[in-house]
């Protein structure tokens, strides 16, 4: 399909493969662009000689386009938007501070900027601020999340009637079904992250990529509410930060246990430690490549308009 959003990246398909800090760097990110979405590597706290490696080994591995997601609260934020302009790309995301800083010298580039925002209010500022498109996400999502958890069902419709610019839906997606309704409540393209762990090409632990698919609808909560809320998996050492919050411990103290049992993604305990799960998790249930996980939901997507039409033409009958 060809719309607003496939048009900004530059793709067959509209959809982004959702960035995680030192997990998707370029070999995922050129096999989700090679297979028509929007592949993106996480430039969070990389140096600015890795970020350039990255970038490099992707465009090795494919001739088609892909980003960088640059987070605008870190340290190297400016100088990984200096790597991106130099480097010739011609479409990033943002996310967790003000695009406003840096559209400018973008724009001058010739490079498209869609921005993360968890709520209306924020959809509206990026618009004002510059940003071609805002990728919209609720708190389904694994990862870092706002204060107020407004859900991605709620929050989509929202913004697509608040903004005159694209909307991607991110945060509880990871089907066919979850691809339609988002742009059945009025966004242009989806942004994924966990249904993209569970793929032959994620560099993640294959413990990891289990946790995934054994995942039930309950097996994520939320962590760290009131100082930097983030979903992850349930595990022991998430029960012992929760107990840790609940007896009133410090936002030092919390911050500290976090980092502590923080899990390496690549050889770490998931059953123990602490690592980011969306709560579509549960709607995974194998591990799949890149390409029949894109293909699984462009297919299933019409297979399913297709039905919805024939209910639709038989009620009004």
């Amino acid at each position: 399909m060809e719309n607003r959003v496939t048009r900004l990246l530059g793709t067959e398909h509209p959809i982004i493969q959702g960035p995680m800090r030192f997990i998707t760097m370029a070999e995922i990110a050129a096999a989700v662009s090679d297979a028509g979405g929007f592949g993106l590597i996480a430039a969070s706290s990389l140096p600015g000689d890795e970020l350039c490696e990255q970038i490099r080994k992707a465009k090795k591995l494919t001739d088609k386009p892909f980003g960088v997601n640059i987070s605008l609260r870190r340290p190297n934020a400016p100088e990984a938007i200096e790597i991106v302009i130099e480097e010739g790309l011609k479409c990033i995301t943002t996310s967790a501070g003000d695009p406003g800083r840096f559209i400018d010298r973008l724009k001058e580039a010739g490079i498209n900027v869609l921005h993360v925002v968890p709520s209306v209010k924020l959809a509206v500022k990026v618009e004002q601020a510059g940003v071609d498109a805002v990728i919209a996400e609720g708190v389904e999502s694994g990862g870092h999340l706002s204060y107020d958890e407004v859900t991605t069902m709620t929050l989509i419709p929202q913004v697509a009637d608040a903004v005159d610019i694209p909307v991607v839906a991110a945060g509880g997606i990871g089907d066919a079904r979850g691809y339609l309704a988002a742009m059945a409540l009025g966004a242009e393209g989806v942004q994924m992250g966990t249904r993209f762990l569970a793929t032959v090409e994620c560099a993640v632990s294959e413990d990891y990529k289990k946790a995934v698919t054994d995942a039930s609808d309950t097996d994520t909560t939320i962590i760290e509410r009131g100082i930097s809320p983030m979903r992850a998996l349930k595990s022991e050492a998430v029960s012992q930060l929760l107990e840790l919050e609940k007896s009133g411990a410090s936002p030092d103290e919390i911050k500290k246990f976090t980092e502590e049992h923080a899990t390496d993604p690549i050889s770490g305990d998931v059953c123990k430690g602490i690592v980011s799960v969306g709560q579509v998790a549960g709607v995974i249930d194998r591990i799949q490549s890149v390409k029949e996980v894109i293909e699984e939901i462009m297919e299933g997507s019409r297979s399913i308009t297709e039905n919805l039409y024939q209910q639709i033409r038989q009620t009004a009958v």
